[in-house]
């Protein structure tokens, strides 16, 4: 039997087929919270520090009326406030020279947490693919805080962060740091064995939306860039459909919050509340991997559970492997890239080289996003831009700040000075 075979047939089918399905997924919100509840928010997305953060969020808590459409929202705030809080404590242990440490400096064009049950060989993956001094031991619980390490692929490279597995099922400090350590990541990859994997994913993944963290993707999604410098505006990109509303509601629902320079990005189909919902952040998506480890035990059940997996995630993308034989990882690198939705973009100046190092740029990015990257005076400057590549219909076309990109585009951007 070809058992490279088995390794590699259930990714490759992933990669082809990711993000073709989606859920509806709704959240009970309101869109009418009263204006000093709003007020308060805006000095919760203002707030620079945990502290302040934690000041902010009590306060926008006391102004959150107490009723059933606001059930959900005064719960992820409260847990909210309790990962904040293990945050500050986790800061006074460090500067004290005691206990672990949760708090992992990005790096790289993505960071990406590694997740999973105890004893499912997370640390070995880890090490394995990044050369990182993870912690490797046969016994639970032996990994106490999380462990970076880089991967390269192509000209990209990407941040994979070793973790304590979660306590499922029970509220406690260290869940709360693990939870925060995942909320601020990119994506997730969930580790799992041939030991119940079905259960387990259902089980890990229960336990994270519990705390407002999605790892299928919703029907509609927004993301909103806020920009604190310079007067742009609210810029909205459209790469779907408005269900309910316009483009001038998202812009009276923004200023209401007393935002007045964004850019909000929407995908799939999206109503004023998903709009509304990503203000408030009160659910996050994160995409995810699934890697079914040891399946050098028994190739087919490995398999097996791989197809069940696939089908239960929504369609997530399902790696069948065996860290003990180094086999199975071939095509990691492209996973990530491809369902972080991400795209790279090379620079050039006018009548000058194309920058060998890319900016990396999420599905949707537009030119503006590249100005706004080399710096804000290329944004007031701006123009119009030379593309080459897949975006546009011949070599160096001139396009304007609302051009979307695609991946491997080169930009050159002119400017009126």
């Amino acid at each position: 039997m070809d058992t490279h075979g088995f390794y590699t047939a259930i990714y490759l089918a992933n990669i082809n087929q990711v993000n073709i399905i989606h859920y509806l997924w709704r959240t009970t919100m309101v869109t009418n919270l009263p204006a000093e509840a709003r007020a308060k928010w805006i000095k919760v997305m203002e707030a620079k520090t945990p502290e302040e953060k934690i000041k902010a969020l009590e306060e926008f808590l006391s102004a959150v009326p107490k009723h059933k459409g606001t059930a959900n929202l005064r719960l992820w705030a409260s847990k909210r406030l309790a990962e904040l809080r293990e945050l500050v404590e986790e800061r006074r242990r460090r500067r004290a020279g005691r206990g672990p440490r949760f708090f992992i400096e990005k790096e790289g064009a993505a960071q990406v947490v590694v997740i999973g049950p105890p004893n499912t060989g997370k640390s070995s993956i880890v090490k394995l693919l990044t050369g990182a001094k993870t912690k490797i031991a046969s016994y639970p619980m032996s990994t106490n805080e999380p462990v970076p390490g880089m991967l390269r692929y192509k000209d990209v490279l990407f941040q994979l962060v070793d973790s304590p597995p979660l306590i499922i099922g029970r509220s406690s400090s260290w869940n709360s740091r693990v939870i925060g350590l995942i909320r601020n990541t990119d994506a997730v990859i969930i580790v799992l064995d041939l030991d119940d994997p079905v259960h387990r994913y259902l089980e890990l993944k229960n336990e994270l939306e519990s705390s407002g963290i999605l790892l299928y993707k919703p029907r509609g999604r927004v993301v909103i860039e806020r920009s604190r410098s310079g007067k742009v505006g609210i810029r909205v990109t459209i790469m779907g459909k408005l269900i309910d509303c316009t483009i001038d509601d998202i812009r009276k629902l923004l200023e209401s919050y007393r935002i007045y320079n964004a850019h909000v990005k929407v995908y799939g189909e999206v109503t004023i509340n998903d709009v509304e919902q990503a203000l408030l952040e009160t659910k996050v998506y994160k995409p995810s991997i699934i890697i079914i480890n040891k399946a050098d035990l028994n190739i087919r059940r490995a398999v097996e559970y791989g197809k069940t997996l696939w089908k239960i995630s929504e369609n997530t993308p399902v790696i069948v492997a065996s860290v003990k034989l180094g086999k199975g990882f071939e095509k990691i690198g492209e996973i990530i890239f491809k369902t972080l939705d991400l795209i790279r973009v090379y620079t050039k100046e006018p009548n000058g080289e194309i920058a060998e190092k890319p900016l990396i740029l999420r599905k949707g990015a537009t030119v503006f996003d590249v100005a706004k990257s080399i710096h804000k005076d290329f944004v007031k400057a701006f123009q119009y831009a030379k593309i080459w590549g897949k975006s546009v219909k011949y070599p160096g076309e001139r396009v304007g700040m609302d051009h979307v990109l695609e991946d491997g585009d080169i930009v050159e951007i002119h400017t009126k000075i």
